[in-house]
């Protein structure tokens, strides 16, 4: 588990204060049931707790103005880190933890920059290129589709990775890209999530990957009823619709959570920003009695070659948060 300290950008410094004895997590909208982002910073707390015998405190937002509020309830309290989920969360973060400099606190998804806080966002776009070729190879129309939540860079990242692996098989292959809102209440629409994949299905699109937290439910279900193939997102969803999703592209979360809840408990906590990518194991692809029927040989070693050339170097995988720019075509 210790390789995910790997990658850090950030000079990082041991913190000399006292670490309380209980964490404490703040989920993002969309709650820690989402079976998707939430849920894999749900089980990282969870597995803390088993692995350490340590309990956790947590908080499920309801609205915007509740991310500073919580942060700022459990910093009073006493806890230790203090993490929260999701990019949305960096403005509370960076006032609140200037509040409390004796108090750390944990991000996923932004860059933060203060000296108590750590930072852990991961190179999805790498995941989502391993993805990108499984769908184009298990693909028979030659158009595949890509559901995003909110339209933000960070899911248009999911999107450029993604097309990046689709046109590295089939370079004439078209992917549909939308997306489900600009607003949060975009993770949280499965209706919506089945509607525009059904609407990408009428198009030719015979492999829809959802990025968009518990609007991807909604995307898995109406594939599967329409006797087409998806991709889950972050947690591992094939068992979601079993014989129905290709693959789930995990983002390791979990371990991210996980990691700094032990890391705080034993006076381990390391600020500064950590970069989880392909190389990390902080991103890759799912492999389970689930999905197993669906893959070929073929398919697995073009991804075992393409993630050991991301690896390498050889292969270096856009990212669309750079330059608000995909190379490999358009992503909405």
């Amino acid at each position: 588990m210790k390789r995910f300290v790997l990658g850090l950008l950030a000079a990082t410094a041991m913190t000399a204060t006292a670490h309380a004895e209980t964490p404490a997590i703040v989920y993002d909208l969309g709650g820690k049931f989402d079976k998707s982002f939430n849920e894999a910073a749900y089980n990282g707390a969870e597995q803390f707790k088993e692995e350490t015998g340590t309990d956790y405190v947590e908080f499920e937002i309801q609205n915007e103005a509740q991310r500073e509020q919580a942060l700022r309830r459990f910093a009073e309290r006493g806890h230790s880190p203090v993490i929260i989920a999701g990019f949305s969360a960096a403005q509370a973060v960076e006032k609140v933890a200037q509040e409390f400099p004796e108090i750390n606190f944990a991000i996923i998804d932004m860059v933060v920059d203060q000296p108590n806080v750590r930072s852990v966002v991961f190179k999805e776009q790498e995941g989502s290129y391993l993805a990108g070729i499984m769908a184009a190879k298990a693909s028979e129309t030659g158009t595949v589709g890509f559901v995003g939540g909110m339209n933000v860079p960070l899911i248009s990242a999911f999107a450029c990775g993604y097309v990046g692996g689709v046109k590295s098989v089939n370079p004439d292959a078209e992917v549909i890209v939308n997306y489900t809102g600009d607003t949060p209440a975009a993770w949280n629409d499965p209706v919506r999530g089945g509607e525009i994949t059904n609407a990408q299905i009428s198009q030719g699109a015979d492999v829809v990957y959802a990025a968009a937290g518990g609007t991807g439910i909604g995307v898995l279900q109406a594939a599967a009823d329409a006797d087409k193939l998806s991709i889950g997102v972050d947690s591992n969803q094939n068992h979601l619709q079993p014989g129905s999703v290709l693959t789930s592209m995990l983002k390791r979360v979990d371990v991210a959570v996980m990691e700094a809840m032990k890391d705080g408990t034993e006076g381990e906590f390391t600020t500064g920003v950590q970069v989880l990518g392909v190389a990390e194991d902080g991103v890759g692809v799912a492999v389970d009695e689930n999905n197993e029927s669906l893959l070929t040989d073929e398919m697995m070693q073009a991804v075992e070659e393409a993630r050991e050339k991301i690896i390498s170097g050889e292969i270096e995988v856009h990212d669309y948060r750079s330059d608000n720019n995909c190379p490999y075509g358009s992503v909405g």
